[in-house]
């Protein structure tokens, strides 16, 4: 049987890039869920969305995987990139998009 651990493991090592967010990207359901998929988007990277308001367990297990208190948490091939005022500051530097061309994620608009 697989721990809420397992589930949210595999996600983070099986997508490129993962965000685990509060709604959707088609629909974020917070302003900072919403920021990180602004700037995922133009940045033109593919990514999946994880919804964690489908499941308090999910929401508080990816607290835990990476001990980490807030949510939205983004991750570029398996490791912990951070949250939403992370994300921008990385975007607002160039740092971001030098990740992810770095670890060999097509970012069209890099």
């Amino acid at each position: 049987m697989s721990t809420i651990h397992d589930v949210i493991d595999a996600e983070v090592k099986g997508n490129d890039v993962v965000l685990f967010m509060k709604g959707t990207p088609g629909f974020p359901q917070c302003g900072f869920s919403g920021q990180v998929v602004q700037i995922l988007d133009y940045l033109g990277v593919n990514y999946k969305g994880v919804n964690v308001l489908t499941s308090g367990e999910l929401r508080e297990g990816v607290k835990a995987y990476t001990n980490w208190p807030t949510i939205p948490q983004l991750y570029v091939k398996g490791e912990f990139v951070g949250g939403a005022d992370i994300v921008r500051e990385m975007f607002q530097s160039g740092e971001l998009q030098h990740l992810m061309s770095e670890k060999g994620v097509a970012a069209p608009a890099a």
